[in-house]
């Protein structure tokens, strides 16, 4: 496919997993893509992903930022925005999954939660929005804990994806004027090395799902690609499933 030929993508937290597979897709169906990593250790697997992509004249660069650092997520997307151009599609994936009971929860863990799930899809969107074409798209990378906990020690990163709901019904309507969408697409178990498919958890997850399987990377992938693209036009301030059934 090529029905994203012309366009940029930025996308936070795009070396591996969930977000790589977002970074792959979007180039396939040709988009000129700037995608962030967090820190240096990343760098290598990062600058491969970005070689490896930029072919036939596509465009794709790796960009260093923590999406704890607002400032850093800030200047990432100006950087890409100097580099490939104004910003068509943003998609928010950079997260992190903190676990415990509330009782045993730090002020600290709650912080950095919000700052990486919360403030930094905020920040970016701050940043591109001003110069972002009419109809351009923003796609926040939620999680079906947002909806339903389904048990205990979830808290944090629950309530953190719940407010990126909010935020995104939000954007939908204060950007929908201008024809530029936002919505929220919610992963389910996704076998990637943080979550692996053979994983200690992995049978307890299984078994709450309507589909007995783990999704893939490019489950998530071809979601986003719908909603980037043409077909996803009218799509605006939804939230999007594609967890095998957890929230059914």
């Amino acid at each position: 496919m090529a029905n994203l030929n012309g366009k940029v993508a930025f996308v936070t937290g795009g070396s591996r997993g969930i977000g790589a597979a977002i970074v792959r897709r979007l180039a396939a169906d040709g988009a000129d893509v700037a995608f962030t990593y967090v820190s240096a250790s990343s760098a290598a697997t990062a600058t491969a992903l970005a070689r490896e992509l930029a072919v036939d004249g596509r465009r794709v660069i790796a960009i260093q930022a923590d999406s704890a650092d607002a400032a850093a997520v800030k200047q990432a997307v100006e950087h890409a925005i100097a580099a490939l151009g104004p910003v068509d599609v943003l998609v928010n994936n950079a997260g992190i999954f903190v676990t415990g009971v509330i009782g045993d929860a730090s002020l600290d863990e709650y912080e950095r939660t919000m700052d990486i799930n919360v403030r930094a899809p905020f920040v970016a969107i701050q940043a591109a929005q001003p110069s972002m074409p009419d109809g351009g798209r923003i796609i926040n990378i939620g999680s079906c804990l947002a909806g339903r906990a389904g048990r205990a020690g979830v808290a944090l990163y629950s309530a953190s994806k719940s407010a990126l709901v909010g935020l995104t019904q939000g954007l939908a309507r204060d950007l929908g004027a201008r024809g530029i969408t936002a919505n929220v697409v919610h992963p389910g178990p996704i076998n990637t090395d943080m979550n692996p498919a053979d994983g200690a958890a992995a049978g307890a997850m299984v078994s709450v799902l309507s589909l007995p399987h783990y999704g893939e990377p490019r489950d998530i992938a071809g979601m986003v690609a719908f909603l980037a693209g043409p077909e996803g036009r009218y799509v605006t301030g939804a939230s999007l499933s594609v967890d095998g059934g957890y929230a059914a």
